[in-house]
């Protein structure tokens, strides 16, 4: 791990009414979180869904963690090799997670916005290509085509393509159907964010734009903002989706609106009851 990485703190007030909460989503993790298993050139890819947009992805002797946050606790998750952050809030960029999941030799890969909070992370600007630990990696725009709160600028987040096995994963990050994403060819795994705040990858946009990727696998994730947003306020109330779906109505419609698409859809549960 990089040298400095156990000085950096993190940049959350953290209030007795939030550790309650914590400590209660961490005790209501029932089951232990399950992989996937997708075949490779010399084995299978073992993908597991961890929570939110956090997730593992294990080759050979690779371990990938992207998004790693600590919210319901790491004991599901294993130290890595490479860690990708896609943007800087706290449920994307975790510096105590990353941390806690780091080796002497892990490399952290952040985005732009991620610099003041990984100072010796290495950042990748969309658009750019780097191999860390064998792997292929390349920063992908992600970014709003509707405007207002929240903002997703251009050139500040990433999203990334993960090539490893001869197999290439699109993790989209936080992102509308951008034509940086559209641009994308051979994408084997896809993982699309959904619910966006705004009206921004409605299950509709984010079907099309997965038949426009055409994976062969793809998973939602990243899609119940509300969940996340009463870690910090457990009075949140969340706000109603377009069409006044559900969240579990929304994953649905996705799945309903790719029907004869040949894509198979993992419709993982990234989200522990909160008691």
């Amino acid at each position: 791990m990089h040298a400095s990485l156990n000085s950096i703190q993190t940049t959350f007030n953290t209030t007795p009414r939030i550790l309650l909460a914590v400590f209660t989503i961490s005790c209501s993790l029932a089951t232990s979180a399950i992989a996937d298993s997708f075949p490779a050139e010399k084995g299978e890819i073992l993908i597991t869904p961890l929570v939110h947009s956090s997730v593992q992805v294990e080759y050979l002797d690779t371990i990938v963690q992207i998004d790693p946050w600590g919210i319901i606790g790491l004991s599901n998750a294993m130290s890595a090799q490479l860690i990708l952050v896609t943007d800087s809030p706290g449920h994307h960029l975790d510096a105590d997670a990353i941390e806690k999941l780091s080796l002497s030799n892990t490399s952290v890969v952040i985005a732009t916005n991620g610099f003041s909070q990984i100072p010796d992370g290495i950042v990748m600007a969309n658009g750019d290509t780097i191999v860390l630990s064998g792997v292929t990696i390349e920063a992908i725009a992600a970014y709003d085509i509707i405007p207002g709160a929240p903002e997703h600028p251009k050139g500040d987040a990433n999203g990334y393509v993960v090539t490893l096995g001869g197999k290439r994963l699109f993790f989209a990050g936080v992102t509308e159907c951008v034509d940086e994403v559209k641009a994308l060819a051979g994408i084997d795994v896809a993982f699309m964010p959904l619910n966006i705040p705004r009206g921004r990858m409605t299950p509709s946009a984010a079907a099309e734009c997965t038949k426009i990727l055409n994976p062969d696998v793809v998973y939602t994730y990243h899609y119940d903002q509300g969940w996340a947003r009463q870690l910090d306020n457990p009075d949140f109330v969340s706000p109603e989706l377009p069409g006044g779906l559900t969240v579990a109505q929304s994953l649905d419609l996705f799945e309903k609106e790719l029907e004869g698409s040949g894509i198979e859809y993992r419709r993982s549960n990234w989200y522990p009851p909160q008691r």
